[in-house]
């Protein structure tokens, strides 16, 4: 992979790469976004946009019986900068989505108000990889992701509206929770692995036919090792 990416290096701009390195070095699997249903584009779409804008690079996408459909323009091609992995072929994705995750060691955190809620500036991102569920302005979570959750937490509201709106509620919970992580000594930056996976998607979405391309780079490979041989 390394070569690849040192390969496909030399066809951006310098400013590019050297953007590229800013940004990766500020990007975080630690925390990550999960959304449920959510079929509003404009909704869907400044979610992502506020995932890039802070550095989370992970979005979950459950379709149990709405598509995820993000506005491009409300999203800025943020998508292009993000990892958005989709849920959509079992008969209950929710779960599927929140046993992957634990598996991955992440705890579940429901956004909603709940007996057992947390306030968000007293939440302890200390404790773990955090998965925060996000659900449908009318609805909110399904009882199953209600159900699976370890967390639940919500944002003080004093005035007479009982709730932000999803894009709202997502972007306020990302600014605070990323900042808060970046200041507690916690390993919460991408790994060796991640980074390379993550620089070599953003230099294929750079690139104009990027998969010729690096189609070529593995036959030539290919070539000079036969030729050694």
């Amino acid at each position: 992979m390394k070569e690849l990416i040192a390969h496909l290096s030399h066809l951006v701009t310098d400013d590019r790469w050297n953007r590229f390195q800013e940004v990766l070095a500020e990007r975080t699997q630690y925390l990550t976004v999960v959304l449920e249903n959510i079929y509003q584009p404009l909704n869907a779409s400044a979610v992502l946009r506020s995932a890039d804008c802070f550095g989370i690079q992970n979005v979950h996408v459950i379709e149990n019986y709405n598509e995820f459909n993000p506005d491009r323009e409300v999203a800025m091609g943020s998508s292009r900068w993000l990892n958005i992995q989709r849920y959509n072929e079992e008969d209950n994705n929710t779960l599927q989505c929140i046993q992957k995750l634990k598996k991955k060691g992440y705890r579940i955190v429901a956004t909603t108000p709940h007996k057992n809620d947390c306030n968000l500036q007293d939440f302890d991102i200390t404790k773990g990889k955090t998965a925060l569920l996000f659900g449908t302005e009318m609805e909110g979570l399904t009882d199953v992701a209600l159900q699976e959750a370890d967390e639940y937490l919500k944002i003080p509201m004093f005035g007479f509206t009982e709730s932000f709106n999803l894009s709202v509620a997502a972007a306020v919970c990302l600014q605070h929770l990323s900042y808060q992580l970046r200041q507690e000594n916690i390993d919460w930056q991408l790994n060796d692995i991640a980074k390379e996976e993550t620089l070599l998607n953003w230099l294929r979405y750079s690139i104009d036919k990027s998969d010729i391309i690096e189609k070529g780079f593995w036959h030539n490979r290919k070539e000079k090792v036969r030729g050694k041989d």
